[in-house]
């Protein structure tokens, strides 16, 4: 069950509440929407593993980051940092035990892993045998398009009537047939919470149009697209990674990413790539097929505004280096056409924490790349 401010979620509905439903009450509660407008004006960190120098690298923070489609579940007594970024029309969820401190974040894409995706964030952050009391972050999945007309979110267009008249914060008038890729996951989460037998504190809820901008040209873009949460206080923080800093192994994460679609196991649940208890990395074994392959040459050969327009779900407001990283990704595939160069004798990818909280692959000096 969701609670905000200590009280039960309740909606003025007479029917059983709906996911839409909950949703728009948690838009419209005074003290989630005061807490978007404080978390709007928090500085913006942008993290990056050499940012500290010198004598401070013996003691840099140790940070686990959550790629696309991804969970982790951070012990604070091994971990400093844990986030996410890269979210436009995803869902970085952050969930955070009372009691013990356990923090799992996940990075939904989807509403058909939120029901599978919620049971494993929850699996090492409360005891089965007693409910949890749990503190909840709900981050990015911006509003993508709006039509003035009746405030459908779509992916198509929409008129300068948005532009001239909405702004960080502004809430639809009409909450009929709100479409598109945000609004359904951003239910279907909600809607999860409130099943649970678990007591989900909601204390930060910056989607759709709480987190929703408009820049010079008039597109729709997320105000913060990633954040980290600091283990000790449980404190959260808008920031955006660099590549140094979504290690280890990002571009095989971004073919995992990319061949989801060959595995119909990860359709419906979140990937699982960090251990807990050893705080490592562990890559299992995945394969990429002829299919792949040929969209990685064919989109090689597009131009910038080509790629956003084929590969994203939000062209006009993805993160600057978006076009870099399917780029990389397509030299990767193009480079390694068979994944068992990848993951010789079909073995595992694993990756240790060095003493200065990087990363450095099993048997192997980690490279840059």
């Amino acid at each position: 069950m969701i609670y905000v401010g200590g009280v039960p979620l309740s909606t003025d509905s007479e029917s059983p509440p709906q996911g839409s439903d909950m949703l728009f009450a948690l838009m419209e509660h005074p003290i989630l929407t005061s807490a978007s407008s404080s978390f709007n004006d928090i500085p913006e960190r942008n993290l990056t593993i050499s940012e500290e120098s010198g004598s401070e690298r013996s003691r840099r923070s140790k940070c686990v980051y959550v790629s696309q489609r991804e969970y982790a579940t951070i012990d604070p007594a091994l971990v400093d940092l844990v986030g996410t970024d890269e979210a436009t029309t995803c869902i970085g969820l952050a969930i955070r035990n009372r009691t013990s401190g356990m923090i799992s974040v996940g990075h939904m894409d989807s509403p058909n892993i939120v029901d599978i995706g919620l049971t494993q964030m929850l699996t090492l952050v409360v005891d089965r045998n007693s409910t949890a009391e749990l503190d909840v972050f709900i981050f990015s999945s911006f509003v993508v398009l709006l039509r003035a007309s009746n405030w459908r979110i779509i992916e198509v267009e929409y008129t300068d009537f948005c532009v001239q008249h909405a702004s960080i914060g502004t809430r639809p008038e009409s909450k009929e047939k709100m479409e598109g890729y945000s609004f359904p996951l951003c239910a279907k989460i909600v809607e999860a919470l409130q099943r649970s037998r678990e007591r989900f504190h909601l204390n930060t809820f910056h989607v759709l149009w709480h987190n929703t901008r408009w820049d010079s040209q008039g597109n729709a873009c997320p105000v913060f697209h990633g954040f980290l949460v600091e283990t000790s206080t449980g404190s959260l923080v808008p920031t955006t990674f660099d590549r140094t800093s979504r290690c280890p192994d990002e571009i095989v994460r971004r073919v995992r990413l990319a061949a989801c679609s060959e595995n119909h196991r990860w359709n419906s649940e979140l990937i699982e790539t960090y251990d807990t208890q050893t705080d490592r990395f562990i890559i299992a074994p995945f394969s990429w097929t002829e299919c792949l392959l040929y969209f990685a040459s064919t989109v090689r050969q597009l131009s910038d505004s080509e790629i956003l327009s084929s590969c994203s779900t939000s062209p006009f407001s993805e993160v600057p280096d978006f076009v870099d990283n399917e780029r990389r990704l397509c030299d990767y595939l193009i480079r390694h056409p068979d994944w068992r160069e990848t993951f010789p004798m079909n073995q595992p990818r694993i990756f240790e924490r060095t003493a200065n909280g990087t990363w450095r692959r099993q048997g192997v000096k980690l490279s840059p790349d």
